[in-house]
């Protein structure tokens, strides 16, 4: 298999080399030329296997470049069971009628970034050595919460790599930010930033591109490459949860084998959904991928209209990982819905970044409706969608969880569309305590610190807190660097030690 980039066809490069290099020359993602076909007896094999081997039988078709010892050492190096708090890796709870909750967050960061982030490394130090010369692989990651201490962990102490870490000051939770700033190893560095995470991701991408910046890397024997969504590394290993997912619902027979099933994606960055997009597309049998929003509803709006508007408000909300306005994985998608047109996407990128703006054409937007169907949550409700799920169900979720499972709700209400469906649980609650205390309390939160607030939730719920989050409590806070976006290039250099 070849990958091409979605702003020049004309490239065709392996899978190694496209996540070794992360992203484009020219700007572009790279997207594959063509994906595999799952027949439903292939799926149906699949049922009876752990996660470890129906990740292989997926990443196999994607990763051929890669021998078998190869995958072998990456997949069972990343799912390892010391690593996950359930045996299953990433279980799916049925929590009443049509509801069938992925679980995404059993990893060691408590988040659903781990189900790649856990990988990547793997597949990076895998791909480094058949591309780039020995050369010091420099992880660039800007955060709005979950990737960027997925990507710390997973990419501590590996040998010939370098990772910084940029996040918005004022837009991750305490716990985010904690996880962060008390990161080990001896190749991590972490930097606030005084903006948001649009900020921080914008000028990410402005570094990768940046001739100048690249020259000075090379001269130390280093490159650049990326641990956000935009690294197709990065984006391959979600597509196995749907499969996972599905086979699981066919085992606990909630479903058979060629039934159709819902996919309801809380999402701001648009890579976990678009997962289930190749999913769909390689012959899973998802009818709609309903896409939830918060109040940053930049993706509802151009699911809905067409056009795409990131001259908007930006809001600091209880689900700060979604709290985005530039989707960069949207890029991919407009691609393959397309026709594979890179003119087209080339210059509906650059409108969205001098203009802020697009709107794609009613051709596209009917092909793309097909497919997905949206909503967005408020905040206010998010709270009563905590509530009223643990009260019902005795189900506690986390904050973008609740998005998922408010939109989910209301589109069972418009449209009657009440078949199984798999929503993402994309974070453990104890990552958002005061948020999800303050909803089960209905406000009466009283005046506690984090981990007071972590130990009241679990006194009121009895829902286990994660290990990893309870051994924060004692960290060492490493990193206390803030810069302003302007100066993120000048940071590099100054965590680089160069």
């Amino acid at each position: 298999m070849f990958y091409t980039s979605t702003r020049d066809n004309s490239i065709r490069v392996t899978a190694s080399q496209a996540i070794a290099q992360g992203i484009s020359e020219e700007g572009g993602l790279f997207v594959p030329v063509e994906l595999p076909h799952f027949s439903l007896d292939k799926i149906s094999s699949m049922v009876s296997m752990s996660y470890i081997d129906r990740a292989k039988t997926v990443l196999r078709e994607f990763l051929t470049d890669f021998t078998e010892d190869e995958l072998d050492y990456c997949v069972e190096g990343a799912y390892a069971a010391e690593k996950f708090s359930s045996s299953k890796i990433a279980p799916t709870v049925n929590i009443s009628g049509s509801k069938n909750i992925l679980e995404l967050w059993h990893g060691p960061t408590c988040a659903f970034k781990d189900m790649a982030l856990q990988l990547l490394p793997y597949l990076m130090t895998v791909s480094a050595k058949k591309t780039a010369d020995g050369k010091t692989i420099v992880i660039l990651v800007a955060t709005s919460g979950d990737t960027g201490k997925a990507a710390l962990e997973g990419f501590k102490n590996v040998d010939h790599t370098k990772i910084l870490v940029f996040y918005p000051v004022d837009g991750v939770s305490p716990m985010q930010k904690l996880q962060m700033t008390t990161q080990e190893g001896n190749n991590v560095a972490v930097c606030a930033i005084n903006g948001n995470f649009d900020d921080a991701q914008s000028a990410v991408k402005s570094i990768f591109t940046n001739a100048e910046i690249k020259a000075e890397l090379a001269k130390k024997n280093m490159m650049f490459s990326s641990a956000n969504s935009i690294n197709w590394g990065r984006l391959v290993p979600q597509i196995v949860y749907y499969f996972s997912a599905y086979c699981d619902m066919l085992e606990a027979g909630r479903i058979k084998l060629g039934d159709e099933i819902n996919a309801v994606v809380p999402t701001g960055n648009f890579g976990n959904i678009l997962a289930g997009y190749y999913a769909k597309q390689m012959g899973l049998p998802i009818k709609k991928l309903i896409c939830a929003s918060n109040s940053n509803n930049v993706l509802t709006d151009f699911l809905k209209s067409g056009t795409y508007n990131r001259n908007r408000a930006f809001y600091a909300t209880t689900s700060p990982s979604m709290d985005i306005l530039i989707s960069s994985n949207l890029e991919r998608l407009l691609y393959h819905i397309s026709g594979e047109n890179d003119m087209l996407v080339q210059e509906l990128m650059n409108k969205l970044s001098d203009e802020g703006r697009y709107t794609v054409s009613d051709e596209i937007i009917k092909k793309i409706q097909s497919v997905f169907d949206a909503g967005c949550s408020a905040e206010s409700e998010v709270d009563d969608t905590i509530k009223t799920h643990f009260d019902s169900y005795h189900y506690l979720c986390d904050t973008h969880t609740a998005v998922a499972l408010k939109v989910y709700d209301e589109y069972v209400k418009n449209t009657g569309d009440d078949i199984p469906a798999v929503i993402d649980s994309t974070a453990s609650p104890y990552k958002f305590s005061a948020s999800v205390l303050n909803a089960v309390c209905s406000g009466n939160l009283p005046e506690l610190n984090e981990f007071d607030m972590v130990d009241e939730l679990n006194k009121i719920t009895s829902v286990d807190v994660p290990k990893p989050l309870a051994l924060l409590k004692d960290k060492k806070v490493r990193f206390k660097d803030v810069c302003d976006k302007e100066d993120m290039s000048a940071m590099v250099f100054k965590l680089l030690n160069l």
